[in-house]
C-alpha cells in the first residue's frame, strides 16, 4: 500500500489525504444545485488531484504497490461469502416487497 510504504514522501500522504476529504466532504467550491457546475468541479477537480498524487509518488513505490495488488488479486475468493451476501439482498427484497403490498 502506497500510504504505508516508508519511501512515500509526506506531501504526497498529505495531498492525497486532501484529495479523499475532498470527495467525501459534503462541502464542494461550487455547490451540487448549481445545474452542471455543481458537477462539473467533482468531474474536474478530483482527476486532477488523483493525477497530482499519483506524480508525487516514486515510481518504484507505485510499482510495488501495482505488484502486491495484484498478488492479492489472485487469491481464492469466498464462494460462502458471496452466497451470504446475495442472500441479505433477496432478504431485503423480499422484506421491501412484503412492506410495500401491506400499504
Amino acid at each position: 500500500m502506497v500510504v504505508r510504504d516508508p519511501e512515500t514522501p509526506w506531501y504526497a500522504r498529505v495531498w492525497a489525504a486532501m484529495v479523499v476529504a475532498y470527495a467525501f466532504s459534503p462541502l464542494d467550491l461550487i455547490p451540487d444545485p448549481i445545474p452542471v457546475l455543481g458537477l462539473l468541479d467533482d468531474v474536474v477537480l478530483l482527476p486532477l488531484g488523483i493525477a497530482l498524487a499519483v506524480r508525487l509518488i516514486p515510481n518504484d513505490v507505485l510499482v510495488r504497490s501495482r505488484l502486491s495488488a495484484a498478488a492479492l488479486s489472485q487469491e481464492p475468493r469466498s464462494r460462502w461469502g458471496a452466497a451470504g451476501v446475495i442472500l441479505v439482498w433477496i432478504l431485503l427484497a423480499t422484506g421491501t416487497v412484503l412492506l410495500l403490498r401491506r400499504r
